[in-house]
Parts: C-alpha cells; sequence; structure tokens
C-alpha cells in the first residue's frame, strides 16, 4: 500500500506528516523507527498523523509518534505544522482550529506568511499530571526537586505541557550537558513515564536560550513544549516576565504566559521540505 506524506519541520525540529482523513493508512512501531532513519528513510524526530476526532467538538485528532516508535502525548512544533498542512491540503479553511490528542485538546492560529500560534492550555504542576514521583527525590524547595544521578545531584522543576518536562536552569547553555544527563535523566525513577529534559540559560527576564534532551528522540534542534516549560519553570522560579522569547539551537520560539491557572501561547515559524510518497 503506498500512501502520500509531508516533511516538515519546525525550528529543525522536524517530522513526517501523514494525512489520514483523506488516506486509510495502518503502520506498525517497526515501521516508524524505520522512516525514521535519516540514512535509510524519511528521516524525523517525530511522525505525525492528522485523524477524524473521536470528539466532534473537535476538528481533528492529532497523533505523535517518536522516532523510536514509542507515542507522545503532545508536540508543540508539531502542531504548528500539522495545522499549516491541514491549511495547504484544503482539509479545513479555518484559520482557528481545535485538535484533541491523547492527553487533552488545544487550538491553534494560522497567521500571516508561514507563523502560527498555539494555544497550549495551561501548564500542570501536580505529581499526578506530570507525571512525578516526589519519594524519588532527595529535597524539594517549592517548585524546584534535587535529584540523584551518577553525575552528582541536580536540581530540576517539573511541568507538564500535555507531554512531561524537567526543566533544569544552567549558567552557560553550550557547555550543558544535554546527551548525557539528558539520557540519565529522562529515565530517572522521578519520572515513572520518562520525561522530556530542558536545558534553560536565563539571559533577561525576557530571553532565555534552551536545549532539549527529548523522550525516545535525544536532543532535538527544538522543541515547542520543551519551550512553553521552560517559560514556565522560569517564570515561578526565576522571575521571567509574562512575554519571553526562547532561544533554541533550529530559531526562535515567542511564549506567552500570564500564570496560575492561565493558557500558554506559543508562536513560532513553519516549513514544508516536501511532498513524497513511501509504501506501508
Amino acid at each position: 500500500m503506498e500512501f502520500q506524506f509531508a516533511k516538515m519541520h519546525g525550528l529543525g525540529n522536524d517530522f513526517m506528516v501523514i494525512d489520514m482523513i483523506t488516506q486509510d493508512v495502518e503502520f506498525s512501531a517497526e515501521q516508524v523507527r524505520a522512516w525514521a532513519d535519516r540514512h535509510t528513510g524519511v528521516g524525523f524526530d517525530q511522525l505525525l498523523t492528522i485523524e477524524v476526532p473521536l470528539d466532534p467538538e473537535n476538528d481533528f485528532r492529532y497523533g505523535i509518534f517518536n522516532a523510536d516508535g514509542t507515542r507522545a502525548e503532545h508536540c508543540g512544533n508539531g502542531a504548528r505544522c500539522v495545522a499549516r498542512l491541514i491549511n495547504d491540503l484544503g482539509l479545513s479553511p479555518k484559520q482557528v482550529v481545535r485538535f484533541e490528542t491523547s492527553n487533552g485538546h488545544f487550538e491553534t492560529r494560522l497567521l500571516d506568511g508561514n507563523a502560527v500560534a498555539v494555544d497550549m492550555g495551561p501548564p500542570r504542576l501536580d505529581a499526578t499530571a506530570v507525571p512525578f514521583n516526589p519519594s524519588a527525590s532527595v529535597s524539594c524547595d517549592g517548585y524546584s526537586h534535587r535529584l540523584e544521578t551518577p553525575s552528582g545531584s541536580v536540581e530540576l522543576v517539573p511541568v507538564s505541557m500535555g507531554n512531561p518536562h524537567g526543566v533544569i536552569f544552567v549558567d552557560e547553555i553550550t557547555d550543558a550537558p544535554v546527551a548525557e544527563l539528558g539520557a540519565c535523566l529522562t529515565r530517572h525513577p522521578f519520572f515513572p513515564e520518562q520525561a522530556n529534559i530542558g536545558f534553560c540559560q536565563v539571559v533577561d527576564e525576557g530571553f532565555v536560550r534552551v536545549r532539549v534532551f527529548e523522550r525516545g528522540v535525544g536532543e532535538t534542534r527544538a522543541c515547542g513544549t520543551g519551550a512553553c516549560a521552560a517559560a514556565v519553570a522560569g517564570r515561578l522560579t526565576r522571575n521571567l516576565g509574562e512575554k519571553i522569547k526562547i532561544s533554541l539551537p533550529g530559531g526562535k520560539v515567542r511564549i506567552a504566559w500570564n500564570g496560575e491557572n492561565s493558557p500558554v501561547t506559543m508562536t513560532g515559524p513553519t516549513a514544508l521540505v516536501y511532498q513524497g510518497t513511501i509504501s506501508a
């Protein structure tokens, strides 16, 4: 069976996107891993699907698969790309589209050029929602938890943006041990469902630099939910402002969060690399 797909990226965080509205497509975790291979496959950080919603109040269902074939709950850069592709394919004429995921719902808004704004919903900070295991931390100081690792103790802020994150603040982002410490912390007993680990350098109250080790993928050029989690953790513990520019290795996004139970809004670019056909 052959089907069409699109290769897209948001700030270098790249995706294979499948329209499952007009096509009948089935695939396995093994096929996802094969397609994700950057030497012999399409090559991507995540595979995204556009599906018929289970709830008629929503416009589409949004599926996310990591490069290792495991499912993810949310992907902010991917959400922008999917919203843009839906418009390009003529699947919906709406400028504001409502999506459902395995872990809730969100809205996107098309802006001028190739930019898309995503209403990511309010962050979740409680142990059940993230989730995290408080008994696996050495100590807790407000929103921050100290964990023991083979490389020593680390302080991080757990945040859910529809998927689990742990945010670590560093003095210099270029020196951060993203690969080593990220791989260790993503599987730490503190995170029973594993987590994305963000490293954040605060430049001033309106600007931070972030690198993210994504669960099931490794370090990526950009991570939308990771940028949102860093902004939330920074407002809670580092006096960041309500509007923050986040610099990632692949480029910049803008995050707005009023605090408390307010939704997080992320605005950033999208890019279509090519469209192709592949066999399942």
